[in-house]
């Protein structure tokens, strides 16, 4: 059967169905229709006003290459200044490539160029020594959280090196969907209510983003990349298999297999969320450290590097963030960080039996103390109880100043010694 005409010029064959509307358009006539639908985006938007200076987070990838060229189409419609900024993450065997990829295109487009590096900036960081650091932690799948947050923080610092007003990223409509996807499973209430706008608006110090492929689908994307002959770096990341994103994506094929809008479906639902007052977060600060914006003391990049820096990786996700929001260790134990290091010890809370069976049996536990009994947690010592998961001492240390070399000291905040 021969291909129908294309809906929009009526004059070529055409080439694709459109996967969002249906319709059947030529390459010619899909490629003006998503750079219109781009421009609609930014202009309804007001994303980025005429005279702006646009950083544009440059990965090499295919999203960040269609952003560039689309921009790059619509710049003097736009009255706008374009400049790629790349981050070198310092992940061997990988980023290399990709940045090849990234200087290929600025050369060919004859855009400006300027990469920054995490461990120019992060004190010698980078991405290959983080997951070396969190390799024996349980942590592998953090690697992704560290990189996404270090990488934000780097792309500011590389717009702000080249005088940008504005920073724009590539983030698809796929992108944005797994994104409200992994904050609904964890429950996550204040970064789900930020996940439907098209960007900030650049509170405090920082600078105003926005994702003008928002409402462009992965498969768009790739289309588009297609029709214009657009080379690109298409290798996944090494730490990428072990992200909890995976997950999300995985599932969000399984809502569109079933559901085709289900991708914009909840792109807008994020977009229309409310949460009651009770709900919502309290307005940001600034980090004590940085100046950067913080619902903390410090910020996450510098919670992050904290807790690397102070060989404590795992403790600066999640729950543990509250152990490195304080001054450096006390000196008569180095490994031991408290949560609040002038409160004064207090009897344990918890209504467990006091016996050698809870990890807070010996009543000095501080106040807050999450007490983990031992069919949760074992110190592998060879009495472990029936059903137990062990932890060995090179995993996890008590911080009673017996710790074994190597070992992950977690605070009194969290979990508190076994009275011998």
């Amino acid at each position: 059967m021969p291909a129908p005409t294309c809906f929009s010029c009526h004059k070529t064959r055409a080439a694709l169905r459109r996967p969002r509307s249906g319709q059947a358009l030529c390459g010619s006539c899909f490629c003006a229709a998503f750079e219109a639908e781009v421009l609609h985006t930014v202009l309804a938007g007001h994303l980025l006003p005429p005279g702006a200076v646009v950083a544009v987070g440059a990965s090499g990838g295919k999203d960040s290459t269609v952003l560039a060229h689309v921009l790059r189409e619509l710049a003097p419609r736009l009255g706008i200044t374009l400049h790629l900024v790349a981050v070198d993450e310092g992940i061997g065997g990988y980023r290399d490539a990709a940045l090849e990829a990234v200087r290929s295109q600025a050369a060919r487009w004859e855009l400006p160029l300027t990469i920054v590096a995490y461990e120019d900036l992060f004190g010698g960081w980078t991405m290959d020594a983080v997951a070396r650091s969190t390799a024996g932690s349980g942590r592998s799948r953090s690697c992704c959280t560290f990189c996404g947050v270090l990488r934000r923080r780097a792309l500011e610092e590389g717009a702000r090196l080249v005088g940008a007003t504005h920073i724009v990223t590539g983030h698809n409509a796929d992108d944005m969907a797994e994104t409200v996807l992994m904050n609904f499973l964890r429950g996550d209430a204040g970064r789900l209510a930020r996940g439907g706008v098209l960007g900030s608006t650049g509170e405090g110090c920082a600078l105003p983003r926005c994702r003008p492929l928002q409402f462009a689908s992965q498969k768009e994307v790739v289309l588009y990349a297609h029709f214009r002959h657009l080379r690109y770096f298409s290798e996944e990341c090494v730490y990428a298999p072990e992200a909890f994103r995976g997950h999300a994506r995985d599932l969000l094929k399984l809502l569109e297999a079933a559901r085709p809008s289900a991708v914009l479906d909840l792109v807008h639902s994020a977009e229309r969320l409310a949460l009651a007052p009770a709900a919502r977060p309290p307005p940001p600060g600034t980090c004590s450290r940085c100046g950067a914006l913080a619902s903390h003391k410090l910020c996450q990049a510098c919670a992050l590097l904290d807790g690397l820096n102070r060989g404590l990786p795992r403790l600066a996700i999640g729950k543990g963030r509250r152990v490195l929001q304080v001054e450096p260790p006390q000196p008569g134990n180095p490994s031991l960080v408290t949560s609040d290091p002038v409160a004064p010890a207090e009897p344990c809370t918890c209504k467990q039996p006091k016996d050698k069976a809870n990890l807070c049996g010996n009543g000095g536990d501080r106040a807050g103390a999450t007490c983990v009994s031992q069919c949760d947690l074992s110190p592998g010592n060879g009495e472990d109880r029936a059903g137990a998961t062990c932890i060995s001492q090179s995993d996890l240390s008590l911080g009673n100043g017996g710790d074994r070399a190597g070992a992950t000291c977690v605070s009194q905040c969290d979990l508190s010694p076994v009275a011998e």
